[in-house]
């Protein structure tokens, strides 16, 4: 594979609006909850608002649904990057209107990665495939179902200020099952899937 890939239809447009309708209405019920007071604003089981790289934005690491593309996703990974991976984690948002993805690059955990567009309206993402920071970069624009593999650690990705009202999202991580962080990032560090964020190296 080079250095990014789409993918159209890796899963049914069906099965993409039935995650994006469903992490709506989780965002719909975690509001309640949070803005309630039945649960702690701490608690990460619902999901947050206070994700550092996209501020007041609903996001949430691990949810059941998108472990579970996690999994039913790695046969795709390794057919399209042709290596045996490891599933790390997923990582969904719904962007919000005025939101933006800063330049960046990923930690190990997310050697191999993939963006999924769930639903929603329109927002390319862009990256610089020569790995060189700064450059302008392609835009790619994913329909709902279509995802963009690349190399998390080693391009630079970005998102342009949002002008839609909603985008639904779910990253997707891997490693090379024979590649050096393979053993420590398995399940990012968590005994399986499925579990929070501090279950790590538990």
């Amino acid at each position: 594979m080079k250095t990014y890939k789409v993918v159209k239809q890796a899963v049914s447009t069906e099965i993409a609006d039935f995650a994006y309708q469903y992490f709506l209405n989780k965002r719909k019920v975690a509001r309640h909850l949070f803005d309630s007071k039945y649960i702690s604003p701490f608690t990460e089981y619902w999901g947050v608002w206070n994700d550092t790289q996209v501020p007041e934005t609903y996001s949430h690491y691990s949810d059941l649904v998108m472990e579970t593309l996690l999994q039913k996703i790695k046969p795709i990974m390794e057919k399209e990057t042709e290596k045996t991976v490891v599933e790390t984690y997923s990582y969904a948002r719904i962007y919000k209107k005025g939101d933006e993805l800063k330049r960046h690059k990923d930690r190990p955990s997310c050697e191999t990665s993939c963006t999924m567009n769930l639903g929603g309206d329109e927002w390319p993402i862009f990256l610089e495939p020569s790995g060189a920071q700064g450059k302008e970069g392609v835009k790619v624009l994913l329909n709902p179902g279509d995802m963009l593999i690349y190399r998390g650690c080693d391009l630079e990705h970005w998102r342009e200020p949002f002008e839609g009202d909603n985008c639904g999202q779910v990253f997707l991580h891997y490693n090379d099952l024979n590649g050096e962080f393979a053993e420590q990032n398995k399940y990012d560090g968590r005994p399986f899937l499925g579990l929070p964020a501090w279950f790590k190296n538990g």
